[in-house]
């Protein structure tokens, strides 16, 4: 395809996922299944420019004087994707091509952006949220805001039961890996050119054999917070997918027991091949269909790992469509949520052992003001230093253990940012039992 053709293709794709409400995923399927024609570059380029104009969606059309489709493309070219406006006017008259600019779009593509816009434009972020980014970040909200409107990085996690950084690496130079500067057993790979295709990491050896497995690097940190030792009994207890799940059995070698429970069984349900492509076998499929299931754990848990369902804020960088679909009574229900989980977790930690709480959202409503509400409840539990705790755990390199001492709140929670630490938006916090 020309450029004309993709640019058209953008407009169409990005118009599904605003006037919609689809996914981009799915808005970018349907848009290959009628364009036959359309090969894997074509699709990785029009998906790239939707992604980085819902990214940037806020400033794109302040400056362009519309928040159309058309006028979210067009200006991503010019001020995310740095196209001169002559090569935009050019791919116009390509085959299939969009209509030609008009005078306000050619105006708008030489302009200079506006430094005075206010918080939420500059950001990228729902109105709405202004005084709740305020209240985490203060004067930093807009710069903390615009590194969460960035392609994001991946990160994989090198499995421990199977594998180690040596034995890993050869295979993911075919994916311009290089290890992590944060965790001794992690590797990372910077975020690609939106136009290009992203490797597949599900055809690598490393990945299919269970060597290693795409976790952030935030969500690993939090999980070696947990500090999870051999022969420990363990209940994660929203395990989603599982990703947490798996780290906790690797950190453990294997022995103990791990305890997988989600209020989702289709989703824990997927977690399934995931273990079998681990070699984990300490861990056990709770799922929510037997309603007894967790009574004998009630009081016996040296630790419960709870990643609460939450606004997910933090990954705004990997979800730009998600971001404005959040609206304030989504921020309430999910608080009630983590009050309910918060307390029922609780009830399967026994006296001296941990609770691990953690969100990928970096909204104090979900964070810190959780967790001090929890313990105003309950006496028999004390917060402890989670960035210590992460550093005991040998995951951290060097500078991973400066960066979890430098965001260390005062209470001990710590949260981590794009702009701080180039991982996800997440906050983890330690609460440790009161021994009988």
């Amino acid at each position: 395809m020309r450029n004309g053709g993709r640019i058209s293709a953008a407009i169409t794709v990005l118009r599904d996922v605003l006037e919609r409400h689809q996914p981009v995923k799915i808005a970018v399927r349907d848009w290959g299944k009628r364009a036959r024609y359309a090969g894997s570059k074509d699709r990785a380029w029009v998906s790239g420019l939707v992604l980085d104009a819902l990214r940037r969606r806020n400033s794109t059309a302040h400056h362009m004087g519309n928040d159309d489709p058309r006028a979210l493309v067009f200006g991503t070219l010019r001020f995310g994707w740095d196209w001169p406006a002559r090569d935009i006017e050019q791919a116009c008259y390509d085959d299939h091509g969009p209509t030609p600019l008009t005078n306000a779009e050619r105006d708008a593509l030489i302009m200079a952006p506006d430094p005075s816009a206010p918080p939420h434009v500059q950001g990228d972020f729902p109105e709405w949220l202004t005084p709740h980014l305020q209240r985490v970040f203060g004067p930093d909200t807009v710069i903390e805001a615009q590194a969460m409107a960035v392609r994001a990085d991946v990160d994989l996690r090198v499995n421990t039961l199977k594998a180690d950084m040596e034995k890993a690496a050869l295979p993911l130079k075919t994916v311009r890996a290089e290890p992590s500067k944060l965790l001794r057993n992690a590797w990372h790979i910077p975020a690609r050119d939106p136009t290009e295709r992203e490797d597949s990491l599900e055809a690598i050896p490393a990945f299919s054999k269970g060597w290693v497995e795409v976790q952030d690097a935030g969500s690993q940190i939090a999980a070696a917070a947990a500090n999870a030792k051999a022969g420990e009994q363990v209940l994660d207890y929203c395990a989603g997918g599982g990703g947490k799940t798996l780290a906790l059995a690797a950190q453990m070698a294997g022995t103990g027991q791990v305890f997988a429970y989600d209020i989702d069984g289709k989703r824990l349900s997927a977690l399934v091949p995931r273990l079998k492509r681990s070699g984990a076998h300490n861990v056990q499929l709770v799922h929510p269909s037997e309603g007894t299931s967790l009574e004998p754990l009630l009081g016996d848990m040296d630790l419960v790992f709870v990643d609460a369902p939450c606004t997910g804020t933090g990954t705004w960088r990997r979800k730009p469509d998600a971001k404005w679909r959040l609206r304030p009574n989504q921020l309430q229900k999910r608080i009630e949520d983590q009050r309910l989980i918060f307390s029922e977790a609780a009830q399967y930690v026994k006296p001296g052992g941990r609770l691990l709480y953690a969100t990928c959202s970096f909204l104090i409503e979900e964070d810190e003001d959780r967790v001090a509400e929890f313990l105003a409840g309950a006496p028999d539990f004390r917060e402890e230093d989670a960035a210590e705790a992460a550093i005991a755990s040998g995951a951290l390199t060097e500078q991973g253990a400066a960066l979890v001492r430098r965001y260390r709140g005062p209470t001990g929670s710590v949260r981590l940012t794009p702009r701080r630490a180039g991982t996800d938006g997440f906050f983890f916090a330690v609460l440790r039992r009161a021994a009988s």
